[in-house]
């Protein structure tokens, strides 16, 4: 028996921030990052939270790949204020320290207290999963946590948040997106809810992606982005994901490398090999099951092609066409900032970080240490 449902409640559209001025809570506690404290869009959730008479402590002791002495900082910080809703705003980083500072302040004291996630970010869907990635740095790994009790409780798209974001995190963040919806769409334990999800953001990328990158006043474009990602993520919360973010989580833990810019450099590799295409020989009839997923992707990205092998080489020519007008490497060397032998001599580890991982479970293909190891060798150029 299955079962599929949305726990978190979504704002979305305009004015959505104006959710802030009716809360039913009267202490909140902010996690957020130094540059959005610094900036306007903190401001747009402290002012709402004035008018709604909520107090409020700000904590923006945030940094990207959250490790964990960040989060045990932040708990204590928690703890001391004792509020009985966290607000998060920022993107990926700070939503998932908040989550993790939330879910072990909450074990320590048994005390209710709710989440609200606002990303600023389209990309991570983390507003409305029950998933977190904190970094061990003394052993260069990421760990994903995975615990329904870390589900927001509340959701706050509001796409003006997204406006100044720069060209280049918008390609990174929306290339998550579409390695999310891949990932949720071909995984195995997908199902024909999070394959609804994982469709629309698939689409929705496909239109609106590149128009978001090219023009950040295109704010039609830059909304649909915004539901994307989170489309995504309710798709991937379901579904969980593949070995793309396995070997992701491996490569950013290692070498630093921002998750959503990893992802994209890996997705080619990662279909070529789910898909086995170059295996196949041009009489071969039959296909693991993924390949006609991949040929639905192609058909809603529009590159559906002669047949199901053509179809698949056509999925990752677009993808590798998205990368480039977006300026994203296609390869490690390309990335530059990483030593070749440095980067080889990594691989073994890398392998067996990306096989321990929990989203490597639930790929479509079982994969061996060596294919990994092969994949990372080919990324490099």
């Amino acid at each position: 028996m299955k079962s599929f449902d949305i726990r978190t409640k979504i704002y979305f559209g305009e004015n959505a921030l104006d959710r802030l001025t009716d809360l039913p809570y009267k202490k909140a506690f902010i996690i957020t990052d130094p540059f959005v404290a610094k900036s306007g869009m903190l401001q747009m959730v402290t002012l709402r939270l004035n008018d709604g008479y909520t107090e409020f402590e700000i904590f923006s002791d945030i940094v990207p790949d959250p490790p964990i002495e960040k989060i045990t900082v932040g708990v204590k910080a928690m703890l001391a204020y004792d509020p009985d809703v966290v607000i998060t705003i920022g993107g990926g980083s700070a939503i998932d320290s908040a989550k993790a500072i939330r879910e072990f302040a909450v074990r320590a004291t048994q005390k209710d207290v709710a989440l609200i996630a606002i990303p600023t970010t389209s990309g991570t869907g983390s507003e409305v999963t029950s998933f977190a990635v904190v970094t061990d740095p003394s052993k260069d790994v990421k760990y994903p946590l995975v615990s329904e009790s870390m589900l927001p409780t509340e959701a706050i798209l509001d796409a003006d948040l997204v406006k100044s974001v720069p060209a280049n995190v918008t390609a990174d963040t929306g290339m998550d997106v579409l390695t999310h919806a891949i990932e949720a769409y071909v995984s195995i334990n997908n199902n024909e809810f999070s394959a609804a999800l994982a469709e629309k953001a698939i689409e929705i990328c496909g239109t609106f992606l590149l128009r978001s990158y090219l023009d950040n006043n295109d704010t039609h474009a830059r909304r649909k982005m915004h539901v994307a990602s989170c489309l995504a993520g309710l798709a991937f919360n379901s579904a969980s994901l593949g070995l793309n973010h396995g070997v992701a989580h491996a490569l950013g833990g290692k070498f630093h490398i921002p998750h959503g810019r990893a992802n994209a450099m890996l997705l080619p590799h990662i279909i070529e090999y789910n898909s086995g295409i170059n295996k196949h020989s041009k009489s071969q009839k039959e296909y693991p099951k993924c390949v006609e997923k991949y040929v639905n992707v192609a058909k809603l990205l529009g590159v559906n092609n002669f047949n199901e092998i053509t179809t698949i080489r056509a999925l990752v020519g677009w993808i590798q066409f998205m990368m480039k007008e977006m300026n994203i490497p296609i390869s490690i060397s390309q990335l530059g900032g990483i030593d070749r032998e440095e980067y080889f001599d990594a691989i073994d580890s890398m392998a067996e970080k990306a096989m321990a991982d929990a989203c490597t479970a639930t790929n479509p293909r079982v994969p061996t240490k060596q294919d990994v190891v092969t994949i990372l060798e080919h990324l490099y150029e």
